[in-house]
């Protein structure tokens, strides 16, 4: 029997525009910090999917970084979000969805993920 692994997945763009320090200004620069403070920071998680969209994708390349990977949505981040829930979930994994859009938490608990609020992970960067 495979040992269960918690994943944190992060809706970049939710989280990222939690805090208004300017990332609209440079969306690629921003989601460059979330990715380098997830590395960093001492989060319950021992894997963290941080999903991008859009020119935040610039600041970050996919793939995996430690225990960090980095997926970018092609088009819209929402369904990438809730296909790496799915997905993770079906392979037996805990899984925690990090975004405070209602409509995406209610498509991650479909998808039978957890959720929590950016402010939660901002706390830990």
């Amino acid at each position: 029997m495979a040992r269960t692994t918690t994943v944190l997945i992060v809706d970049g763009a939710n989280v990222v525009g939690a805090r208004p320090d300017g990332w609209w200004k440079d969306r690629a620069g921003a989601a460059l910090r979330l990715h380098e403070q997830l590395l960093v920071a001492d989060v319950p998680h021992e894997r963290v999917v941080l999903v991008l969209e859009g020119a935040a994708k610039g600041g970050v390349r996919p793939g995996r970084d430690a225990h960090v990977t980095t997926v970018h949505a092609p088009k819209v981040g929402d369904d990438r979000i809730v296909a790496e829930a799915a997905k993770a979930v079906e392979a037996g994994h805990r899984v925690t969805v990090c975004t405070a859009d209602r409509i995406l938490q209610g498509r991650a608990l479909h998808a039978g993920a957890e959720t929590i609020s950016p402010s939660w992970l901002i706390e830990l960067l």
